[in-house]
């Protein structure tokens, strides 16, 4: 599952949700965007690792944290969140590393 930030229409909160639900709570993942626009939850690659060709990331969310999985989504706050910092974000980020707190 992935979002293209490129096509603005793609950028929707159901679109999100579905990023968010698709997460395996029980192992850490990371939203990454890359420089093409390509928003996806890592879960091979989290925190400062193989950030190359990345626009920006977000915080790591620790296996079992709740911040993903269909429980996750559910949350309209967080859903709402998630697609307000991938808007402000993008396509030129203040940072290359987004913390939400």
């Amino acid at each position: 599952m992935h979002i293209d930030l490129k096509q603005p229409e793609s950028l929707t909160l159901k679109a999100v949700r579905a990023l968010i639900a698709s997460g395996n709570p029980a192992v850490h993942n990371q939203l990454r965007v890359t420089r093409d626009g390509i928003a996806f939850l890592s879960t091979q690659a989290i925190g400062g690792m193989d950030v190359q060709g990345l626009c920006f990331r977000l915080e790591t969310w620790s296996a079992g944290s709740g911040y993903v999985g269909p429980a996750a989504a559910e949350d309209a706050e967080w859903i709402q969140q998630i697609h307000t910092a991938l808007q402000t974000h993008w396509p030129v980020p203040r940072s290359d590393y987004i913390d939400l707190y």
